[in-house]
C-alpha cells in the first residue's frame, strides 16, 4: 500500500512538472496500453434488422502506470484479475466497411460510460466489418477492435 501511495506522489509531482512546462523524465513514454473489445449482434443478421454494437475500453493497470490527472479517477476499478482499468468518458468512433471492398464509413461517435462500456445501434445493410476505434489521448495509446457480421437477405413472409 505504501508503495502505491509513493507512486501516486511521484505521479503527482511528474504531473505538476508537465504543467509547469518542464520535461519530466518519468513522462517520456506516458502511453497507457489500452484495449478495446467490440461485439456486434445478432450474427448473422437480417437486412434492415437493427444491430447492437457493444464494447468496452480498458487500460493496462501497470503498478507504476501514470496517467497525468486522467488516471485512476476516471478508471476507478480494475477487472477481477487486477490488470485492466476500465476507462469512462472516452470517445469511440464506430466505422463500417462492406465485404468485398469499399472504404470505411463513419457510422456513429459515442462516449464510454463510467464502467468503460459503450453501445451503439445501426441497421444491418450488408455483410462486412464493424470497427470501433479509440483514437488515444495525451496519456493513452490508441486501440481498436473489429467484428465481422454476415447479413442475410430479406425475410420472406409466407402467405397461407
Amino acid at each position: 500500500m505504501m508503495r502505491r501511495l509513493a507512486a501516486g506522489l511521484v505521479a503527482a509531482a511528474a504531473g505538476a512538472a508537465v504543467l509547469a512546462g518542464t520535461a519530466a523524465p518519468a513522462m517520456a513514454d506516458p502511453n497507457g496500453r489500452t484495449r478495446l473489445q467490440v461485439d456486434v449482434n445478432p450474427e448473422p443478421a437480417w437486412r434492415g434488422q437493427p444491430l447492437s454494437i457493444k464494447g468496452k475500453l480498458s487500460v493496462k493497470c501497470d503498478e507504476d502506470y501514470i496517467d497525468g490527472f486522467v488516471s485512476v479517477h476516471h478508471a476507478d476499478h480494475c477487472d477481477e484479475d487486477g490488470t485492466w482499468h476500465r476507462l469512462g468518458w472516452k470517445r469511440i468512433v464506430i466505422l463500417f466497411k462492406p465485404s468485398g471492398g469499399g472504404r470505411w464509413e463513419h457510422v456513429d461517435t459515442v462516449k464510454t460510460h463510467r464502467d468503460g462500456s459503450f453501445h451503439a445501434k445501426a441497421p444491418a445493410r450488408t455483410s462486412g466489418t464493424w470497427r470501433a476505434v479509440f483514437e488515444g489521448s495525451r496519456h493513452l495509446a490508441p486501440s481498436e477492435g473489429a467484428d465481422w457480421v454476415k447479413v442475410l437477405g430479406h425475410r420472406h413472409r409466407h402467405h397461407h
